[in-house]
């Protein structure tokens, strides 16, 4: 039920039509009674820079989730950007500060990590490569620094993209060893495909997973399949490994967090989700 005291979270972005987000916080809110309600709004990217300073100027307003395409462009409206969400270049969550202020932050990435560490999966002082530096790759880049990993490996065909990662990585983490150039998986504890790779049929693999040790953890951000072509060979090869939506659910009690709501656990917001 959505009365006068309902807190909205705005669900930015468009096309709305594959949303998932209110599909998994609203039965959540409900299951708990929290008076609050995401919304989807579909604004255009000609629209988004004035829409969102307007959005915020509702008495009713909490916060807003952020989807493409204004992630990057979100950056640039902000009063307050966390760390992750400059390393990343990018925003997916906005909510309001003590004196009005809008304070933004990322969660694409904190949702990959949490799931790692959930599955027992070492982090800190690991060796990782990443292919695909685009928004979510730089996300996930973004967080594991954080976590403390040893050395993170970047691979993208966009060396735009790719060396602009490499520099927010050094400006913000310094003690992080980053290195740009090949795919080669050998000699890695984490191998994360941050590529759309495994979207279509037919699509080449990330990575030669021949060259894959049974002992590293493989993480996958394509959802269109639980289990995508590349997870499939390295689940033959005895990985470990993290599906697309892990990622997904994972974030999502950070995003609690971030908003003040209670917080639960990736397996109830599974378990009420009506996706």
């Amino acid at each position: 039920m959505i009365s006068g005291t309902t807190r909205l979270i705005a669900h930015l972005g468009y096309p709305t039509e594959t949303f998932k987000a209110p599909l998994i916080y609203n039965p959540y809110f409900d299951k708990h009674g929290i008076d609050a309600v995401v919304v989807p709004m579909g604004c255009k990217a000609q629209d988004y820079p004035d829409f969102l300073k307007l959005v915020f100027r509702l008495s009713n307003i909490h916060g807003a989730l952020v989807t493409m395409p204004h992630k990057t462009t979100t950056m640039d409206l902000l009063d307050e950007i966390s760390t992750n969400a400059k390393v990343a270049g990018s925003c997916n969550a906005v909510k309001l500060g003590a004196e009005g202020q809008l304070i933004g932050d990322m969660f694409d990435g904190e949702g990959f990590v949490r799931g790692l560490v959930r599955k027992g999966q070492r982090v800190k002082g690991t060796k990782v490569l990443i292919v695909g530096t685009g928004g979510v790759g730089s996300a996930i880049a973004a967080s594991l620094a954080a976590a403390g990993v040893k050395q993170i490996a970047l691979h993208d065909a966009n060396e735009t993209a790719l060396n602009g990662l490499n520099a927010r990585l050094n400006a913000h983490y310094p003690q992080t060893a980053v290195t740009s150039g090949s795919n080669d998986p050998d000699g890695f504890d984490i191998v994360v495909n941050a590529t759309p790779l495994g979207m279509r049929k037919g699509d080449p693999l990330p990575v030669d997973v021949s060259r894959l040790s049974p002992e590293t953890f493989v993480g996958e951000v394509v959802m269109k399949a639980e289990i995508t072509p590349f997870l499939d060979a390295a689940r033959d090869r005895g990985c470990k490994f993290q599906v697309g939506t892990d990622m997904l659910f994972e974030q999502i009690p950070a995003y609690l967090e971030f908003f003040g709501f209670p917080v639960t656990t990736a397996e109830e917001l599974r378990a009420v989700a009506r996706i």
